[in-house]
């Protein structure tokens, strides 16, 4: 890899990290305290579904980030969009750490919190398309899977960092100071770290793939429209690959904090050290089947965690259920492979079925539109389902039906490892 090419890898590595902690932030902090502070009058169960639906605002911003920032970056380039949609979540994330609880100023507060959350999801649906397609437009058609699986590390890097930093401010200060102040430490802390990404992107160039494909074709008036006319076969099988991983990753990252602290009653710290464990793994997962993935094609090594992580699953729960601290960090640890195994091919697998004139919409829209039916529900879906049925048995059906979406959409795409994105 290129010292420039490498430069452009770090930037979209920093940049992307800093925008999944801001993301990843708000979801464990509406599963562990924003019921309490902004849906106080709910019973436990009903203020927890309303939280983490404030969460879900979110996935259904993204597909429009990813819509509007498309557009431009097709039409403008992709550097000055990542650098917008840095700014808008830090700031984004920054006001949530400012805002009036439910005690103060009564509804108005999950009004707010609603109305932040949209903007976040607005910021990151722009800029993960940006941060791989700078990453793989860049890169030696070779290493294609390794460079675009970095700016996927930074999903486990911000989730590293989130649980991080709240699990130290949880540990550090008693209940009743965290509750009151100290849970808006780290949404603040997104001010300083929004500072250092932008330093970083300014000084890394254009995709040089766009600035060809600029050069040799007109400018697409209306880059949505044409994706939707060009590509619709693509859109779908993104759509469906992209649905099983989201409710793979939501359920082994996120949702085991809501089991194994409500339902099986394991200490807040404990399952908080579970996710920066696996998160600290997922590290080096990511780049690990995005190197195996230049060699052995994408669609192998998706398929492999697709059914790895089916059949974990239904260990999954198990595991938790014995309430002991190892075997959370083993459960943890073994489902994020599988996830990692699926996530780390995916960004270069989904930018190259799409033109380079296109490319920015189709990545985007597509990536992004999966996440409302995946992530965006999978939470909700799952509490609800222990709720109703008592068992964790339908929870692990949940994912296997995902799971079994995305290996179907895999089993129809093409191998698109030996696509020549400068003839796309």
């Amino acid at each position: 890899m290129s010292s420039k090419a490498r430069r452009v890898v770090i930037a979209s590595l920093v940049g992307t990290s800093l925008e999944w902690y801001d993301f990843f932030l708000y979801g464990l902090a509406a599963a562990l305290i924003f019921k309490k502070l902004f849906f106080p009058t709910f019973d436990p169960l009903a203020g927890t579904l309303a939280s983490l639906a404030t969460y879900a605002v979110g996935f259904v911003a993204r597909p429009i980030g990813g819509a509007v920032f498309g557009h431009f970056g097709d039409k403008i380039g992709r550097k000055n969009i990542l650098i917008f949609t840095l700014v808008l979540m830090g700031a984004s994330t920054f006001a949530i750490g400012l805002l009036p609880t439910y005690d103060s100023i009564g509804v108005a507060a999950p009004i707010l919190l609603v109305a932040l959350r949209f903007l976040q999801g607005l910021g990151l649906g722009g800029e993960w398309g940006g941060a791989v397609l700078m990453s793989i437009e860049h890169s030696h058609q070779a290493r294609r899977g390794l460079a675009a699986s970095w700016p996927q590390v930074g999903a486990p890097a911000g989730n590293l960092l989130a649980a991080g930093v709240l699990g130290v401010l949880s540990a550090a200060m008693p209940d009743e100071a965290f509750h009151r102040w100290g849970w808006r430490l780290p949404f603040l802390l997104s001010a300083a770290l929004i500072v250092v990404g932008l330093w970083i992107r300014r000084s890394i160039s254009e995709s040089p793939l766009f600035l060809e494909a600029s050069q040799k074709h007109a400018v697409p008036k209306m880059p949505l429209l044409e994706v939707l006319r060009q590509h619709p076969r693509e859109l779908l099988v993104v759509l469906g690959a992209r649905i099983g991983s989201d409710v793979c990753y939501y359920i082994f990252a996120l949702f085991i904090v809501t089991y194994a602290t409500q339902h099986v009653g394991m200490p807040r710290e404990v399952a908080l050290h579970g996710v920066l464990i696996g998160s600290a793994f997922q590290l080096v997962f990511m780049p690990l089947f995005g190197a195996l993935s230049d060699r052995y094609g994408r669609r192998p090594i998706s398929l492999a965690g697709a059914i790895g992580a089916a059949a974990w699953g239904f260990v999954f729960f198990r595991m938790l259920d014995a309430k002991s601290a190892p075997l959370l960090f083993v459960t943890a640890i073994v489902g994020l492979f599988f996830h990692a195994a699926m996530y780390g091919p995916q960004a270069a697998f989904v930018s190259e079925l799409f033109s380079t004139r296109l490319r920015y919409s189709g990545a985007s829209l597509s990536y992004q539109a999966a996440g409302i039916l995946g992530g965006a529900l999978a939470p909700i879906i799952a509490l609800a389902l222990l709720t109703y049925f008592g068992t964790s048995v339908a929870v692990s059906l949940y994912l296997l039906g995902a799971l079994g979406i995305n290996i179907a959409a895999m089993l129809a795409a093409p191998e698109t490892r030996d696509t020549d994105l400068l003839k796309s």
